[in-house]
């Protein structure tokens, strides 16, 4: 096989993965108002339905790059495809929504193999000046399954039942797997042995922010449950820094964020993803409760929104190849913002659709540039075999400011409105937007700290870098 069908192989299997993902986040988008209704859910176990999936996604995120730089990226890439294929079908035949939500966190668990290994996987078949653009297609491949997510949802729901949406990732899952086993070669990280502790304390860690996050709004913000978990959460996090400093092989070199294009690009994802997760939740819902669509008509009336991912992506992509990520990441953001701050401004009970097309392409567009820069800006900061590791701390990221995002904007909405009318609807809509605007410009803010352009030749000594750092006193 030629160098160059290899390397359309893994762009288009490494896509496979990521649409899984991103679809299972999309898809559920314009099906939370008929579950609610099916299974009777209120708006925070709609809230566990997300973030139970997006929960073990973020906290086993740097767990899934470790294993795959020890065993095997590609292998373990294809055991996150079964696993996700596997996890579908028990979302499918979920007879009560406490069955849905302990699916959707072994579903999670698949997507954790899927996402850092991909971008691993796909970093390591680009040459440091092609990466840009091969990043900016597996953001088109990402930007059809987003793209497409309100849409499939919508028809599947309205055509059939809510549980199809599940089935449509079993037959591409357990296709895929051979054709990764076959079609792409097998990659290491530098590792030769697992770094234990610090898996432990990482998981812990976040699982213990998460969790307290995701239960602030249940169990009060102020109580023992939420404070001592995120109390807990911060303490093992703390000590899991600490054990990274003295450990022999560290599972996250902590010498990564002195490259100021790795630290600022994973604090930008986090608020990046903070704020469309926060979208995700609402925008569908806000189409069902207050303009009265079905989910199929609410599916084709985000598109203005959703498709902007597959038209901006590949080119901001290819354009942080050539002038840098700093001013596509800050642009898009504060694009975003704005959108986003447009919505929340007009929306009331009287809502016409034509009001949203503005703010929907605006918002997207936004997105659109930003998520391909800030990905480049983390993965092309660090040395070929440290691409795992970065790709895992990216990854673990975005997840983190999803669930941090959700958990924020949901709160906003239960202490302003409720679902009783539309008017109660668009009293929460509205503040709960407004705080998804917010952090979008504090993802932009930080994405002032990325470096400006840098020289083909001077791109070449800062991936040097961290190759001799990792070869010297750390380890």
């Amino acid at each position: 096989m030629s160098k160059k069908a290899a390397t359309r192989w893994v762009v288009a299997l490494t896509g496979i993965g990521s649409l899984m993902a991103a679809l299972d986040t999309l898809v559920v988008s314009t099906s939370l108002s008929t579950i609610r209704l099916d299974l009777g859910a209120s708006v925070e176990q709609l809230e566990w339905t997300v973030n139970a999936y997006n929960l073990t996604f973020a906290v086993l995120l740097l767990t899934g790059a470790a294993l795959g730089d020890r065993y095997g990226r590609r292998n373990l890439y294809a055991a996150g495809l079964g696993l996700f294929a596997v996890a579908s079908a028990a979302c499918a035949l979920a007879p009560g929504v406490g069955w849905l939500i302990g699916a959707r966190a072994v579903q999670g668990a698949g997507a954790a193999l899927l996402m850092p290994l991909g971008l691993a996987l796909l970093s390591a078949a680009f040459p440091p000046e092609r990466r840009g653009t091969a990043i900016g297609i597996f953001s088109a491949i990402t930007g059809l399954a987003v793209a497409s997510g309100p849409l499939v949802g919508g028809a599947v729901v309205e055509g059939i039942d809510w549980e199809w949406i599940f089935w449509l990732n079993v037959p591409i899952g357990l296709l895929a797997v051979p054709l990764v086993l076959t079609r792409m070669k097998e990659s290491f990280g530098p590792d030769t042995s697992l770094d234990i502790r610090g898996l432990a304390l990482v998981t812990g860690g976040a699982l213990g922010i998460v969790w307290g996050l995701v239960r602030g709004n249940q169990a009060g913000w102020a109580g023992t449950e939420v404070v001592s978990s995120l109390a807990v959460g911060a303490l093992l996090v703390a000590t899991f820094v600490l054990w990274e400093l003295r450990a022999r092989e560290p599972m996250l070199p902590l010498h990564f964020f002195r490259s100021r294009a790795f630290s600022a690009g994973n604090t930008a994802i986090f608020f990046t993803f903070a704020s469309l997760f926060g979208a995700v939740f609402f925008y569908a819902q806000l189409l069902q409760t207050v303009l009265g669509y079905g989910p199929l008509a609410a599916g084709l009336r985000l598109l203005p929104w959703t498709a902007t991912f597959i038209t901006v992506a590949p080119i901001a992509g290819a354009l942080a190849d050539r002038i840098g990520e700093r001013p596509l990441m800050v642009g898009g953001l504060l694009l975003q913002a704005a959108g986003m701050a447009w919505l929340a401004l007009i929306a009331e009970p009287g809502l016409a659709y034509s009001q949203l097309l503005g703010p929907f392409v605006v918002a997207g567009v936004g997105i659109s540039m930003a998520i391909p820069a800030a990905q480049n800006s983390v993965v092309g900061s660090m040395a070929l075999e440290a691409i795992g590791k970065a790709a895992g701390t990216n990854s673990m990221m975005r997840e983190l400011g999803g669930v941090f995002g959700i958990a924020v904007v949901v709160a906003v909405f239960a202490a302003t409105g409720s679902y009783a009318s539309t008017a109660a609807f668009t009293d929460g809509f509205t503040p709960a937007i407004g705080v998804a605007a917010g952090l979008a410009l504090l993802g932009g803010i930080a994405g002032l700290a990325l470096p400006g352009r840098r020289r083909a030749a001077e791109a070449g000594l800062e991936h040097a870098v961290p190759a001799f750092e990792a070869e010297g006193g750390i380890r």
